[in-house]
């Protein structure tokens, strides 16, 4: 007779027995709280996930309550908000902002992620009392890490969490540690995207399906980021234009069809016109064929075409040993500078507030060689 098999239980509180009528093997979890427990089934691997999520959800509860334990013990000994309480006021003014209209969500989400880090490192501390070798120390973690551009970012949401603590009175006039520590610097090692090597990506992404190669077109062409290429659809065509509604900044431009880019020799007519074949569908960019995650005639995610691009890119054949390969998003700066050379002009065409925005993307970062005139 085989011995029964033996199971190595590692999650708190899971556990199962064999049923001595039916010989299976059911689960088991005991809530470490109430002590009751809850029959999980005979999925084993069911029973592991839901055990472990359980456990991962009373541990976060139970540092909520420890938190605004702590943050009650600290309101009634240092008469002062804490960091803590005042990053949940932060969140929710935030919020609000949203809900009027004056923030994306998107944004907000990722001043939760430097909340966070103000919280984990300042937590009940008295927010006047948080001083700018605080802040430093949480800039240098990410710096540390290589994540210049992340610590800038992360930096830049303080200085505004403390500047609505000086309006709403928390701290006083001129307490603000975060715009007093240094920003850090993020070298850029991304390459910029060259013509050629433009051209030989987008042969290879005629391999694959129809809509990555018209994604680079569209890129090229338009000038406009890859949230705004993907959100395209042929309702946004009027007046023989294409109105675009630029999702980061809320700038709206409207690019005759006419527009031409004449060092790939296409209009943005004739991109259009390619886009409308025989799948009925409202997205310009949109699937052929139904799949797991996506219907025929649907909207190709944005994730989706930077895969393809990167996919493209990797079956080029082009070496970018002196920096990170470009991605797609480098096809905005190329179709800067190639319209710039044609005269058009580019500031408008790309949404930027400022001249100096623009040109930072006319910046080729060493890529090219400069004649000089003679």
């Amino acid at each position: 007779m085989a011995r029964p098999r033996k199971y190595n239980v590692t999650i708190p509180g899971l556990s199962c027995y064999t049923d001595a009528r039916t010989k299976k093997v059911y689960w088991r979890y005991k809530h470490p709280v109430t002590g009751k427990f809850h029959g999980l089934g005979t999925d084993e691997a069911a029973a592991v996930a839901i055990a472990a999520e359980a456990n991962m959800r009373l541990s976060e509860n139970q540092m909520a309550n420890m938190l605004k334990a702590r943050e009650e013990i600290a309101k009634s000994t240092a008469h002062g908000v804490t960091a803590y309480a005042w990053a949940e006021k932060y969140l929710k003014i935030q919020n609000e902002k949203v809900e009027a209209g004056e923030l994306k969500e998107s944004t907000v989400a990722f001043r939760r992620s430097a909340l966070k880090a103000l919280t984990n490192y300042c937590g009940i501390r008295v927010l006047q009392d948080v001083g700018t070798r605080d802040i430093a120390s949480i800039i240098d973690e990410y710096t540390e890490r290589g994540k210049a551009r992340m610590g800038q970012m992360v930096r830049s949401v303080l200085i505004d969490v403390f500047k609505e603590a000086q309006h709403a009175g928390e701290v006083s006039p001129g307490h603000n540690p975060a715009l007093a520590t240094k920003k850090p610097r993020a070298k850029v090692t991304r390459q910029r995207l060259s013509l050629d090597e433009w051209k030989a990506i987008y042969e290879e992404s005629k391999n694959l399906p129809s809509w990555a190669s018209r994604s680079m077109l569209l890129a090229l062409v338009t000038g406009q980021r890859l949230g705004d290429i993907a959100a395209m659809k042929f309702t946004n065509i009027w007046d023989d234009a294409l109105h675009v509604e630029q999702l980061k900044t809320g700038s709206k431009v409207a690019i005759p069809l006419s527009l031409r880019c004449e060092a790939i020799g296409i209009s943005l007519r004739e991109i259009i016109a390619d886009c409308r074949d025989s799948v009925l569908s409202p997205w310009i960019l949109h699937h052929h064929h139904a799949r797991r995650n996506c219907e025929r005639g649907g909207a190709v995610k944005s994730d989706t075409i930077t895969m393809a691009f990167t996919e493209a890119r990797k079956r080029c054949g082009l070496d970018w040993a002196d920096g990170s390969p470009p991605t797609f998003h480098e096809q905005r700066s190329l179709s800067e500078r190639l319209y710039r050379e044609q005269g058009i002009a580019t500031q408008i065409l790309l949404g930027h507030k400022t001249s100096l925005m623009t040109d930072k993307y006319n910046d080729d970062r060493g890529k090219e060689w400069k004649l000089v005139g003679v």
